[in-house]
């Protein structure tokens, strides 16, 4: 019995000992109390590991990180605020982001992308800032792109090499404030002739943003849509 107790002691010791640990910090990277991890500016190539679990924003910033990995990233559920831009990242997908449910802000701008696939923001219910501007290969989004994120209010896709924009993706963000479309090689097309109408039908969604700034499509002949 005297060593079951003294058994019991120690693990309680042992367990006080681990809880006054403070969490790990990746290496090259700054960690506060406040639960901000910052790794900006690193030259790192990879996705730092080690990263607190307690992990609220997390700033990956100016490196050249090339893959975000789901399982990694979704450890941190009390994630809020994500910040990839500028980096060398090329692929993403509704895994990636699969336990980031209270995510409010991401930046994946002056990355790698070509296309944007289905559901990949699905499970960003939380999610209300969208920046993915400046990624020159980006051509595709599909139409489920954004698919559950009924929170979006500010979404920005300026500066892509986005030719046409199924209408369907936008219409189902019922709370959209602010969208960013300027700067893309926008074709006269059935589906252009679409958007502009909605805008046009919607423009209160677009009043006083300084996003508002959006790309002057020519007009389309009623024609080719026929």
């Amino acid at each position: 019995m005297k060593l079951v107790a003294t058994a019991c002691v120690l693990l309680v010791l042992l367990v006080h000992v681990v809880s006054s640990i403070p969490p790990g910090c990746p290496e090259r990277c700054v960690c506060d109390d406040q639960h901000v991890v910052q790794c900006a500016e690193q030259d790192l190539r990879r996705f730092p590991t080690g990263l607190p679990l307690t992990t609220r924003q997390l700033i990956l910033s100016n490196n050249r990180i090339s893959e975000l990995p789901a399982f990694e990233l979704n450890y941190l559920s009390d994630l809020t605020y994500l910040d990839c831009s500028n980096n060398s990242l090329a692929h993403i997908s509704p895994s990636t982001f699969g336990n980031l449910r209270k995510l409010a802000y991401l930046d994946l701008s002056f990355n790698s992308f070509c296309k944007i696939e289905e559901q990949t923001f699905s499970a960003l219910e939380s999610l209300v800032m969208l920046r993915l501007t400046d990624n020159r290969r980006l051509s595709e989004f599909h139409p489920r792109a954004f698919s559950h994120a009924s929170a979006l209010q500010v979404l920005d896709i300026s500066r892509n090499n986005l030719s046409r924009l199924n209408v369907s993706s936008l219409v189902a963000l019922a709370g959209l404030r602010a969208l960013g479309l300027s700067g893309n090689p926008w074709l006269c097309a059935c589906d252009a002739e679409e958007l502009c109408l909605w805008m046009h039908t919607d423009t209160f969604k677009f009043q006083g943003s300084i996003l508002t700034r959006v790309a002057r499509l020519r007009t389309c002949n009623r024609n080719e849509c026929n």
